[in-house]
């Protein structure tokens, strides 16, 4: 387990891992992804129990996290790396044909920590109910984490997969909803409205909580007390406030940068505001 500071210290070289694999190859998803970093941080550094150097794609007796927004790639690549699940210079290879980092995270090439190909939004709460619930029928009592956009809330199929989990009573996953109210076509609540999330989800009979997602304290406190409510009967839900370009003043505030590359003078200008914690790789 990591010490606060520590967390802190390692968000911020996530950060710049962002905005660098994006840069050097100038296509990826900068935006969502530097808004969930703490999300990410705090989980692999706090929460969860996960062997990074024996990974198995069963995940027996392990927390099981699954990526349901997979464009936001590049925040879980650059965490998957300082957890020890890879060599961080492999970092590199963000994003180049045949690399084991995609653009949207894939199985076919075997990276460490990736269970399930990812991207096609609306399908991780699926997945992650049926790893959950056959962690029930082996009497494994850890617990699985998703994680999703808000614009993802938009597909039907996550509202089947809602409904069935707490039919169910999956009471050992807990999904998290990135409220950043941004998407690629613009705001979320202009794009096509999702409010409100929290009496959707308990309308659903789902256990609701909200996480400030820049606040490393309270990411780590949401989850811990996530944690102490499963096995109660429900699955839990939690809304996390975010800001798209979390850390980069001029990518925040905008839906722009949901995708687009920054260039040169941008790149400098955005690793001028994010401390180098850690050498780069």
């Amino acid at each position: 387990m990591a010490e606060i500071q520590e967390m802190k210290a390692i968000c911020s070289q996530v950060r710049r891992d962002i905005v660098r694999m994006v840069h050097r190859v100038q296509s990826g998803h900068p935006g969502g992804s530097l808004g969930a970093v703490e999300y990410f941080v705090a989980l692999y550094f706090e929460i969860m129990k996960y062997d990074a150097k024996n990974f198995s794609m069963e995940g027996k007796n392990e927390d099981l996290f699954f990526l349901s927004n997979g464009h936001i790639s590049p925040v879980w690549y650059s965490t998957l790396s300082f957890a020890g699940f890879f060599e961080r210079e492999e970092l590199n290879t963000f994003r180049i044909l045949n690399s084991r980092l995609q653009g949207h995270p894939a199985t076919e090439e075997g990276l460490p920590g990736i269970r399930v190909a990812s991207g096609s939004l609306g399908q991780g709460m699926s997945v992650a109910i049926g790893a959950a619930m056959a962690k029930k029928l082996d009497g494994d009592d850890r617990i699985v984490y998703t994680l999703h956009g808000d614009g993802e809330m938009q597909e039907g199929q996550i509202w089947e997969a809602a409904m069935a989990a707490a039919f169910h009573k999956v009471d050992n996953l807990i999904s998290t909803i990135d409220c950043n109210n941004r998407q690629i076509d613009g705001d979320v609540d202009e794009t096509m409205n999702i409010d409100s999330l929290e009496d959707k989800f308990k309308s659903f009979n789902w256990d609701v909580m909200h996480m400030d997602g820049a606040n490393i304290e309270n990411v780590v406190a949401t989850l811990k007390e996530a944690k102490s409510k499963s096995g109660q009967g429900k699955p839990i839900v939690i809304l996390m406030k975010t800001e798209m370009g979390q850390g980069v003043d001029f990518m925040m505030g905008s839906h722009k940068w949901h995708g687009i590359p920054p260039n040169d003078e941008q790149l400098a200008n955005a690793l001028g505001q994010l401390e180098e914690t850690y050498q780069d790789y």
